[in-house]
């Protein structure tokens, strides 16, 4: 087999191998070298013959190190193109279906999305990278969009979520995890041996309607550059919950453009730019429903969103050289949301009909780390030292209403560096040890604030044996106050002359600016096992787990905090505050099996959520769930059946603060149902159908009940140069 020099690389220092050197090198075959990259190999086997043993996922997410996703030490889960092949996402929560500690909230009002990862959520807990740009998106309302972001699922060919702070190699803030997302590329489109390649995709929904259109085209210039070019269209009608009833503000429209160019100027040097557009109308409201419908006075907006990022990244990575394997991203990324007030009653909070507003941020920022390696007394060595910097430019207006009030403008500057040191002795040992300096600068509104840390890691696995890992982590993440939290400021509502506030206006409560914010601190425990068993019932099966139990210990929490009661019982002002510490515990199952004819997969996630300094619960945590996958493979492979289910818990009063903006909710159980038919490599039916059971259910967090029963189907036709009908299907994926 024929390897590019940045493979043999990789192959040589893998740390744990699969059964032969061979299959590691296969596997590793074609992977981006980019430092937010994942593998653009299929999550399960490829096995092509009877008896070939099943390729594993290769990650980079945990550690910037290429490594089998079983054999990380880290919670880490990931998603691959055969996964997003059966779920058929149509909104970015799809893409997360039954991921432990980790869950989408998604109004189905607004393609706007934030993650919650362990109960951390909001303002960069959870680190967001497309494409290796960072998504800093907020837009504040009560209780929602503090921390989001924008995107096309149908874009997407690999996820990584890492669970727990990883800041120390990812830049501050990701006390909670890191969501690394990569769009397809030329090498996603082009099959092996062709010089160009095209890839269509459509899809039709029963519950709206609802409509998909995809079109990527990529092409082989020489050996030295690829370009890749496509968009898609995405269109919604208001959808029916589980009780039939017609969810009102549900539908929308999407469209999405993406180019990609990659140069090999040189041997092990690999130039790529990116430029992808994103683009979204729809009319969001924030009012739970009242019999069905859209409360009068609730205010609805008219709302147009474009999310536009470029890219350009420079990797170098030489088998023979152990002393440089250079990646580096500069990125830019701008999140412009435009709204009108559309229905609803004229408020000072609101405005009135017709009234626009404007919610921007720009994002800077880029990283680069390099990895040497050496062997000594016995010990492969891997030291990886970066840096990385993100500059928020945040401008909010709106001149008739309150908007502004809520996310006030201004600048936040963060950056730092950090050196990790990886180790393996023999097969049974490895250690990593971490260090990150950060620091970070916020102006805006006549307040200036800054701060710096060093935060330290450690991990290490035993292997006692060849299928199991123990592992253990000690790892610190350090979050910067975010602009909103720090220079929130003014009355709400104004006008209404209750209290008086420290800037002169005046209104029902006063928001109060806090310079003295002190930044977040997360100290995580965390325990875990890696199990990997090969040919248990039939030759070529596998079983793959991970299990962990974790305390992540959160130092000057951030909280909005209501103090000075007035004489009308209410509080006069709210001001970001640091709480003495948040705590958050739990315990994390991720398995499956694969036996090429059948498969299966079985999640859980139990977690809980206490400020230590009042004993109650935390508003953020989400609850106890358990997912399930059973699938098989029929026609030699052809026909692939799959069942998807997950039962989410109940969350009551008890389960949530006293003040919490959300609303208790009952559990549900989820099931979804896939086919697909592939008659050659280049065709591919799908049909799914989503809520098969019809379940009437709101998710936590979410004030609009979820879509009933959902019927889908779709059609991906690829083509390229030397396109010929095979008689064996093999996936539409390399």
């Amino acid at each position: 087999m024929a390897l590019r020099p940045q493979t043999a690389g990789v192959c040589m220092w893998s740390s744990r191998l699969l059964r032969s050197g061979v299959a590691t090198c296969a596997l590793l075959a074609g992977m981006e070298g980019a430092a937010f990259a994942q593998s653009a190999t299929p999550a399960t086997a490829q096995a092509e013959t009877e008896g070939e043993m099943s390729l594993d996922t290769i990650t980079v997410a945990a550690s910037l190190t290429p490594e089998r996703t079983i054999d990380a030490l880290a919670a880490i889960s990931v998603v691959r193109p055969e996964d997003l092949e059966q779920l058929m996402p149509s909104r970015t929560q799809d893409v997360f279906f039954g991921m432990p500690g980790t869950t989408v909230i998604q109004n189905g009002n607004s393609p706007q999305a934030s993650i919650n990862i362990r109960g951390m959520q909001d303002y960069g807990r959870v680190a967001v990278f497309v494409d290796g740009a960072r998504q800093n998106f907020t837009q504040l309302g009560h209780g929602t969009g503090a921390g989001s972001f924008f995107l096309e699922p149908g874009l997407l060919a690999d996820v990584d979520v890492v669970r727990g702070p990883v800041s120390n190699i990812y830049g501050s803030g990701a006390i909670g995890g890191v969501v690394t997302m990569r769009t397809k590329d030329a090498d996603d489109i082009i099959k092996k041996g062709q010089t160009w390649g095209v890839e269509s995709l459509e899809e039709f929904g029963s519950n709206g309607p609802m409509g998909f259109g995809s079109l990527f085209a990529a092409a082989r210039v020489g050996q030295n550059v690829d370009l890749f070019l496509g968009g898609t269209y995405r269109t919604q009608s208001d959808y029916k919950d589980g009780n039939g009833d017609v969810v009102p503000g549900t539908g929308y429209d999407t469209w999405t453009g993406i180019a990609k160019a990659t140069f090999r100027p040189a041997d092990f040097h690999e130039v790529k730019f990116t430029g992808l557009n994103y683009n979204a109308d729809y009319t969001t409201y924030n009012a739970a429903l009242v019999n069905g419908a859209i409360p009068s006075t609730a205010t609805q907006y008219g709302s147009t969103v474009l999310n536009q990022t470029a890219t350009a990244s420079w990797n170098y990575t030489n088998p023979n050289d152990n002393v440089f394997d250079w990646r580096s991203t500069l990125y830019w990324n701008r999140v412009k949301q435009d709204q009108i007030k559309v229905a609803g009653t004229a408020s000072s909070v609101t405005g009135a009909v017709g009234n626009p507003r404007y919610f921007t941020i720009d994002t800077v920022g880029f990283d680069a780390n390099n990895t040497s390696r050496f062997v000594w007394n016995d010990i492969r060595n891997a030291i990886t030292i970066g840096g990385d910097y993100f500059h928020d430019d945040v401008n909010n207006v709106d001149n008739y209403g309150f908007g502004d009030g809520y996310n006030p403008s201004g600048e936040r500057g963060v950056g730092g560096a950090f050196v990790q040191w990886k180790a393996n002795y023999s097969s049974w040992l490895e250690a990593q040890a971490a260090v990150r300096y950060d620091t970070y600068s916020l102006n805006g509104d006549g307040v200036s604030t800054d701060g710096q840390r060093f935060s330290p890691k450690f991990t290490l696995g035993i292997t006692p044996w060849n299928w199991l890992t123990f592992y253990g982590t000690y790892a610190e993440g350090y979050r910067a106050p975010a602009v909103t939290e720090t220079l929130v400021n003014g009355a709400h509502p104004p006008n209404i002359p209750l209290v008086f506030c420290p800037d002169g206006s005046y209104g029902v409560f006063c928001f109060v600016p806090n310079p003295y914010l002190q930044p977040e601190v997360g100290k995580n425990k965390e325990l875990g096992l890696n199990v990997r068993f090969d040919d248990i019932f039939v030759n070529g099966d596998k079983f793959r787990a991970k299990a962990n139990i974790y305390r992540n210990d959160v130092d000057d929490y951030i909280e909005l905090v209501g103090y000075q009661m007035t004489r009308y019982g209410t509080y006069a002002n709210y001001q970001y505050q640091n709480i003495a510490q948040a705590r958050l515990q739990g315990f994390e199952l991720e398995s499956n099996y694969d036996a090429g004819a059948w498969f299966a997969g079985f999640n859980v996630t139990v977690s809980d959520g206490e400020n230590t300094e009042t004993g109650g619960p935390l508003s953020n945590t989400m609850p106890n769930n358990v997912a399930g996958t059973l699938g098989a493979r029929f026609l030699d492979k052809k026909l692939t059946v799959s069942v998807r289910w997950q039962w989410v818990a109940a969350v009551t009063e008890a389960d949530m603060p006293a003040d919490a903006p959300y609303e208790p909710t009952p559990s549900f159980n989820l099931v979804n149902a896939y086919v697909g038919y592939q008659p050659s490599e280049n065709v591919l039916a799908s049909l799914s159908v989503e809520n098969l059971l019809n379940e009437q259910y709101t998710q936590y967090q979410q004030f609009l009940p979820s879509a009933g029963l959902t019927v889908k189907g779709g059609l991906r036709i690829r083509f390229g140069a030397d396109t010929i009908a095979a008689a064996t299907p093999s996936p539409l994926y390399k």
